[in-house]
């Protein structure tokens, strides 16, 4: 075989794996986000049964534990916010729309209480 077609032949070779890459790449992703939202789900189903098991939690203990939640998830490394929901998140940086997102939480809930 000659080097130009040893080229070709790597560089097809390269193509494909750079492919398969991508699309475990992408598959990897499509887990991470799916299993996020099998977390969030999980604990709002286990925030439902507590409230059917249990006396009637106040108010703020319910937004509390949301918000538990939500710490939770961001500090395992996810995004909770809108623009990259359940996408993996690099831990040593933090994303402002998420910090958003914790530091609002409370006082949104606190407003629709009050008709705000």
């Amino acid at each position: 075989m000659d080097p130009y077609s040893k080229l070709q032949r790597l560089q097809e070779t390269t193509e494909n794996m750079t492919k398969t890459i991508a699309s475990l790449e992408n598959d990897i992703l499509d887990t991470l986000k799916e299993n996020t939202e099998l977390k969030v789900e999980n604990q709002l189903l286990h925030e439902k049964l507590d409230k059917l098991t249990a006396n009637q939690p106040a108010p703020e203990t319910k937004t509390q534990s949301g918000l538990e939640s939500l710490k939770k998830i961001y500090d395992s490394g996810y995004h909770i916010c809108n623009m990259y929901y359940g996408s993996h998140r690099d831990p040593s940086a933090d994303c402002m729309f998420c910090l958003d997102i914790l530091d609002n939480f409370g006082e949104k809930k606190g407003r629709k209480k009050d008709g705000r």
